[in-house]
C-alpha cells in the first residue's frame, strides 16, 4: 500500500492535483452527494482501484478483503489512521457499490499518475530471452527498474504487508483479473511485470 506521504508527493504534481480534484467533484456530484473528502483522500481512493478490482474479481468483496482494504485506506488517508470514520474507507463503500461504472475512469487516472512518475519507455531489464523466471531473477529485475514502479506493483496488487519477492497464492479468477489490470495500466509488456506474475501460484 502507499503511505500518506507518497500520496502527498503524487499531489505535488500539478496535473495530478488538478485532475484528482476535478474527478473528486464529479464523483461527489454523481455518486455521493454527502461525501466529505479532501483531494488527498480522494486520490488515495483512486489509487486503491486496482486492489479493489482484485478483491471484487469474484463478484463481491468478502469480509476479510474488506478489512484488508479498510486497513489500506486508513494508511493512505491524510492523518486519518485513527479516525473512527475514515474518509477513504467511507468513500470506498460508495466506489464498491457502483464499481463497474467507476473502475475504467479510475484505472485510466492511475495510468496517468504512473506516467507522471516514471518514463515507461526507459524501464530497463536484466532478463534474457528464454531465461527461466525464478524469485531470484525477479529480485534481480527489481534492482534495475525505478523504485516507484516497485511501489506501484506492491500497492496495486499486494494487500497488507506481503513481501513482493515471495510466492503468492491466488485464485484463477483473481489471476485473470491481475493480468487484465496489467493490460489496462499498459505495464503488461514489461519484463518486471511478467516476472511478477510468475510469483503467483493459482490455487
Amino acid at each position: 500500500m502507499f503511505t500518506e506521504y507518497e500520496v502527498e508527493t503524487f499531489l505535488s504534481i500539478p496535473e495530478v492535483n488538478e485532475s484528482a480534484d476535478s474527478m473528486r467533484k464529479e464523483f461527489i456530484l454523481k455518486e455521493a452527494q454527502f461525501l466529505e473528502i479532501s483531494t488527498h483522500d480522494f486520490l488515495s481512493l483512486i489509487l486503491m482501484t486496482p486492489a479493489i478490482g482484485l478483491a471484487y474479481a469474484n463478484g463481491s468483496v468478502s469480509l476479510f478483503e474488506e478489512m484488508a482494504l479498510n486497513k489500506m485506506a486508513r494508511k493512505m488517508s491524510k492523518g486519518g489512521y485513527f479516525l473512527k470514520q475514515d474518509p477513504v474507507a467511507h468513500g470506498m463503500k460508495y466506489l464498491i457499490s457502483d464499481f463497474k461504472i467507476w473502475e475504467e475512469p479510475f484505472l485510466a487516472f492511475n495510468k496517468r499518475v504512473m506516467s507522471k512518475t516514471f518514463d515507461i519507455s526507459k524501464v530497463e531489464t536484466t532478463i534474457k530471452e528464454g531465461e527461466e523466471i525464478t524469485l531470484a531473477v525477479f529480485a534481480r529485475e527489481l534492482m534495475v527498474v525505478p523504485y516507484i514502479l516497485v511501489r506501484f506493483l506492491s500497492a496495486y496488487f499486494l494487500q497488507g504487508h506481503t513481501e513482493i519477492v515471495e510466492e503468492h497464492g491466488i485464485s484463477a479468477v483473481e489471476f485473470e483479473k491481475l493480468k487484465s489490470l496489467g493490460a489496462t495500466l499498459e505495464i503488461d509488456h514489461l519484463n518486471v511485470f511478467k516476472a511478477f506474475l510468475a510469483t503467483f501460484r493459482v490455487r
